[in-house]
C-alpha cells in the first residue's frame, strides 16, 4: 500500500511521543472510559513504562511492568490507562487485557505486553 502516513517521519514520530505523554500505568476494573479515571483497580499505584523508540510504525513497551504483593481488594483487573505523571497528570490512552485477571491480597499481576501502532503505513 502506498497511501498512509509516512514511517519515518509522522508514524515513528508520533508513537516516541509515548515517553512523555504515557510513561505510568494504571489498573482499572472494566473501562476506563474517555477520561481514563472510571473503574479504577481498589490498587492505585501507577507503574513507570519503558518506551523503546519505534520502529515501522509499531512501538512496544521494554520488559514488563508488575504489581506486586497486591495490597488492594480482590477483583478483576481488565483493562489498563496510560498518564503522563506518577499521581495526577493527562490521561493518554487505555486498553483491555486480552483475558481479564483475577488478583487478590498478596498476588503478582504482572503486564507483559503493551503495543501500539499506526496505520495505514506508506509502505
Amino acid at each position: 500500500m502506498t497511501v498512509g502516513l509516512s514511517v519515518t517521519n509522522v508514524a515513528n514520530a508520533w508513537l516516541n511521543e509515548l515517553s512523555t505523554l504515557a510513561p505510568f500505568a494504571k489498573l482499572h476494573t472494566g473501562d476506563p472510559g474517555a477520561s481514563g479515571a472510571n473503574n479504577a483497580s481498589s490498587v492505585t499505584t501507577r507503574m513507570a513504562i519503558t518506551w523503546p523508540g519505534a520502529s515501522g510504525g509499531s512501538h512496544s513497551m521494554t520488559g514488563s511492568i508488575s504489581w506486586t504483593a497486591w495490597a488492594g481488594s480482590t477483583e478483576t483487573v481488565s483493562h489498563l490507562s496510560t498518564w503522563s505523571a506518577s499521581t495526577a497528570g493527562n490521561f493518554a490512552f487505555s486498553v483491555a487485557f486480552s483475558a481479564s485477571r483475577a488478583v487478590a491480597p498478596g498476588d503478582t499481576l504482572t503486564v507483559t505486553t503493551l503495543s501500539v501502532s499506526q496505520a495505514p503505513l506508506a509502505a
